[in-house]
């Protein structure tokens, strides 16, 4: 019985997860490059108010190399998360396949449709470097500003975009005293045809925050969006703490992502995906909920940081199973049984009459 359907969008969809942080892409003047596919493990702990914030993205660019920008609301700890950890999620969540027989029909075969820390040095535009290090392949700078424009000003002297779009992108984070933290990335094959497709690393942001969050804000992109050709992008959130969590953009304001997965890992998952995710002992909950969010994230502005809270709905939800049909109702191996069956009866019908019946002997002369 050969399998017609499941199997290929089951893999699909195991495929749709492993690429996909809310950042602001920093490229040279005149080169665009935009938030592609997104996947985000957020890790929180509400013990201790600690977030890991653990991304892995990719960008449509047309620059040889480029830099974004990432705000948290403290100094993180960098350090290299583990991509494997994206795969083993994309596993454990993924639809169940169930094996159905396809009802009989006379198409019944058709188919269907490195670095360390360093102490703080103050530069002249009033911006204060608290990290560098290279981690994840990543030259990673931790940045404190005094004001947006000093920001863009570090930007500019440092060969990052500083266009009036990133400053007006800055000024609610530097003006709440949150930490920039800019990264620079190349791409890999510096003669690749462009506009294409650059995928970056997985890196770990751990820092203190009185609430889970996502930097769901972003420069206006629609412009470089359309010149690199990027029309849909996917925002896969794994949100991992002790219950389920819903989002919201702002007070009263609902996140209009679907949940797709929710439900209470066993031990033996929690311990292989912290390993995984290379998350130091001791710093993640004893119990972990696990909550998948997909999200058609549109290239426009947003109104604002998305922020999770403990939902009123702590039921568990899956994916509706993937039917993996065989081509007919009846196996081959049943056809042949009942064709060896049907042969007496079949020879019966073709023989004449009175077939198999004793003659009377002939008269003698």
């Amino acid at each position: 019985m050969r399998p017609l359907v499941g199997a290929a969008l089951a893999a699909a969809l195991l495929a749709s997860h492993a690429r996909a942080d809310a950042c602001a892409c920093a490229p040279r003047e005149g080169e665009p490059v935009v938030n592609a596919d997104q996947t985000v493990v957020l890790v929180w702990d509400p013990a201790t108010k600690t977030e890991h914030f653990i991304r892995r993205a990719s960008f449509k660019a047309e620059a040889k190399d480029f830099g974004f920008l990432v705000p948290t609301p403290a100094e993180p700890a960098l350090e290299e998360s583990g991509d494997i950890a994206f795969d083993s999620l994309a596993r454990l969540t993924a639809p169940e396949i169930k094996h159905e027989k396809m009802p009989w029909s006379p198409c019944a075969g058709c188919s269907r449709s490195k670095g360390e820390s360093r102490a703080a040095a103050v530069a002249p535009e009033a911006v204060t470097v608290l990290q560098e290090k290279t981690v994840a392949g990543f030259d990673a700078k931790v940045l404190e500003a005094s004001s947006a424009s000093a920001l863009v000003g570090w930007l500019k002297e440092h060969g990052y975009a500083y266009s009036p779009e990133i400053e007006a992108w800055a000024k609610p984070y530097v003006t709440q005293g949150w930490k920039i933290t800019a990264l620079r990335v190349a791409k890999p094959d510096a003669n690749a045809s462009v506009p294409s497709t650059v995928a970056a690393a997985s890196l770990r942001l751990t820092f203190k925050t009185d609430r889970p969050l996502f930097p769901y804000r972003e420069p206006d992109s629609a412009k470089s969006a359309s010149k690199v050709e990027a029309y849909d992008r996917l925002l896969r959130i794994f949100f991992v703490s002790t219950e389920r969590y819903d989002g919201s953009i702002a007070p009263g304001t609902p996140w209009d992502a679907p949940v797709a997965w929710s439900n209470v890992l066993p031990e033996a998952d929690r311990d292989r995906l912290a390993r995984e995710l290379k998350l130091p002992a001791g710093s993640y909950p004893s119990t972990w909920r696990l909550t998948e969010y997909e999200h058609h994230w549109p290239y426009r502005n947003a109104p604002g940081d998305l922020y999770f809270a403990p939902a009123k709905d702590q039921s568990t939800l899956k994916r509706p199973p993937v039917i993996e049909y065989t081509q007919n109702g009846i196996g081959s191996g049943d056809l042949a049984v009942m064709g060896l069956a049907l042969v007496p009866f079949v020879r019966r019908r073709k023989d004449p009459p009175g077939a198999g019946k004793s003659r009377p002997p002939a008269p003698r002369a």
